[in-house]
């Protein structure tokens, strides 16, 4: 296997630890030890109190009936620990899939969903959401590219970077078809519990289906990526077994520390869910009044769940200029289109950090003084 430079992680790696103001993380607001802590009274003194030997290669026990809970039909024998998701999305490609086999995936996507698998040797199809269809999925195109050799379908949902939210009968279709054809269904849910309205939250696939696999994690709907901690759920003991017996050649076992604070945290899932929805909501309406104001520059589709949103230039014809130029003359960090290898339009702007307000003042002062000196493609 010989995997490609992650092309959304090196243009993090340049730009995410020295420009001011990041309107383009994927994750919520971030909470410190001490923050985490104080969810209940005697959590310092055992946090202090947690052994720093090895833990159990599937996940802490206490930490695995806390993930479970979060689901409708999972047991503690159907969850997975790993070093993040990305780890779970590496593990699941390498055990579920060989050389020949045909893989869909959502998309745009984020890059691991499909450059391991074809670094693996597989042909992947982009099952394709486009901005002036609001990034919904066609299920008529998804039935005519199932081929013999589909093995799996990759969805993510609610998704980035658009923030679309499927409906609960389109799941459910979907599902029918996984099974008439004996597919997995990957299922990332990363952003599982940050849908707006409660009743856009789907079921994790994994209680809808006995060949799913449902990836969660701390990182994105908990704003805890610090921890390194996700897990996967499924009923499906052939997949879960042969991804337990490969992380023995990758992490083996989880961070002590880190899997003491992830339980402490979903056990205040709903306070910390709550937090996170809260600071999305009063951003989204910041962002409403903003690329109302631009609207003949910008298209905006406002995201029905998750934190990020994928809006698109009108003007310009290239975003990663645009990008580019915002980064270095206001600090104002942006993910451009291209690091998803879709178009030169969109660019991914992030809902759930405390500081929009003031990326947004930078990003409007930008275009403000972009069109006073007249650039051709800042019209205002």
């Amino acid at each position: 296997m010989k995997l490609p430079a992650f092309k959304l992680e090196r243009f993090f790696a340049k730009y995410e630890f020295k420009a001011p103001y990041l309107l383009s993380s994927s994750d919520c607001e971030a909470m410190t030890i001490e923050e985490l802590l104080s969810l209940e009274p005697d959590a310092t003194q055992r946090f202090h109190q947690t052994w720093l030997g090895y833990t159990e290669t599937q996940g802490n026990p206490e930490l695995r009936q806390v993930i479970a809970q979060t689901y409708q039909t999972i047991g503690i024998e159907n969850t997975l620990v790993h070093a993040g998701a990305e780890e779970a999305v590496f593990i699941f490609m390498n055990v579920a899939l060989q050389p020949g086999d045909h893989l869909i995936v959502h998309f745009p996507c984020y890059q691991s969903h499909s450059s391991i698998a074809q670094s693996i040797g597989c042909e992947v199809s982009w099952w394709m959401s486009r901005e002036a269809d609001s990034w919904e999925l066609d299920l008529d195109w998804l039935r005519g590219a199932i081929q013999p050799n589909t093995k799996a379908i990759v969805i993510n949902c609610p998704h980035n970077p658009t923030g679309y939210v499927m409906s609960r009968a389109k799941l459910e279709e979907l599902i029918v078809i996984c099974r008439k054809h004996k597919l997995l269904l990957f299922s990332d849910e990363v952003y599982r519990f940050l849908e707006y309205r409660d009743e856009d939250t789907l079921p994790a696939a994994c209680d809808l289906y006995e060949n799913a696999v449902s990836l969660g994690v701390m990182s994105k709907a908990y704003g805890l990526a610090g921890l390194r901690i996700g897990w996967i759920a499924t009923h499906n003991q052939e997949i879960y077994q042969a991804m337990a017996e490969f992380k023995d050649f990758t992490s083996i076992c989880s961070s002590a520390p880190s899997e003491f604070l992830s339980t402490l945290a979903l056990r205040n899932r709903d306070k910390i869910i709550q937090r996170n929805r809260a600071i999305i909501a009063a951003n989204i309406e910041i962002c409403n009044g903003f690329f109302s104001r631009y609207a003949d520059f910008f298209n905006w589709t406002a995201p029905k769940g998750g934190s990020t949103a994928f809006p698109s230039l009108r003007q310009a014809e290239n975003v990663e200029e645009f990008c580019i130029n915002l980064v270095n003359q206001q600090g104002v960090l942006l993910l451009p289109s291209t690091y998803f290898d879709y178009g030169e339009k969109n660019f991914r702007i992030g809902l759930g950090r405390r500081n929009l307000p003031e990326c947004v003042d930078k990003l409007d002062n930008y275009l403000k003084a972009s069109a006073a000196s007249q650039r051709p493609y800042i019209r205002l």
